[in-house]
């Protein structure tokens, strides 16, 4: 028995284990890397609520923000409405189409552009406004996973929920059988 104790020993040592502190040479812990990723999502959830914790904004910025709204509604009506008089006056139609004709091409370009540049600034703008909003959202899960896990500890069928504590007349009345019709039934019927 002694030999195989010191060999257990010498194998697994005193207060560590030789052979899990070789295998994590060759391959990570994979609870101490949870834990490290955990805490890194915990600190960049943090660093995310903290650099757009400001949805504070005046009046001006939801003036910009209307404003802002206002050329793809009109662009899409617009073209609309194109379609509508080509079907309704083709005439007065076609001696618009001649006009544009008349536009030259690097002010087409230059349209082009500018309609790029408007619609991409304004995905940019509203996919970082997504991003503040999840990381508001992501912020609240520690506060819903405690609310759900005491919200469960609630059920019927957890242990300890009926649980009178200290309160004595409480746990007698528990154990004081009442008026219950049907039991009665059941006890005259066995009986």
């Amino acid at each position: 028995m002694g030999l195989i104790e010191r060999v257990l020993t010498v194998v697994f040592g005193g207060a560590r284990n030789i052979v899990a502190d070789t295998a994590e040479v060759f391959r990570e812990n994979t609870e101490a890397g949870a834990g490290r990723q955990a805490e890194f999502k915990k600190q960049v959830v943090t660093q995310y609520g903290q650099e757009f914790h400001s949805n504070q904004r005046g009046w001006f910025d939801r003036v910009m923000d209307a404003v802002n709204r206002l050329p793809r509604p009109a662009m899409a009506l617009g073209t609309l409405a194109l379609f509508v008089s080509a079907m309704t006056d083709p005439i007065w139609f076609a001696e618009r189409m001649q006009g544009i004709a008349l536009v030259p091409e690097p002010l087409w370009w230059l349209l082009g552009a500018i309609v790029s540049f408007y619609f991409g600034a304004r995905h940019q703008a509203k996919g970082q406004e997504f991003q503040r909003s999840v990381a508001v959202t992501m912020a609240r899960a520690p506060q819903v996973v405690e609310n759900i896990t005491a919200l469960r500890k609630l059920r019927a069928g957890s242990p300890g929920v009926a649980d009178t504590g200290p309160d004595a007349k409480l746990a007698l009345a528990a154990f004081t059988p009442g008026e219950n019709p049907a039991l009665d039934d059941w006890h005259k019927s066995r009986g």
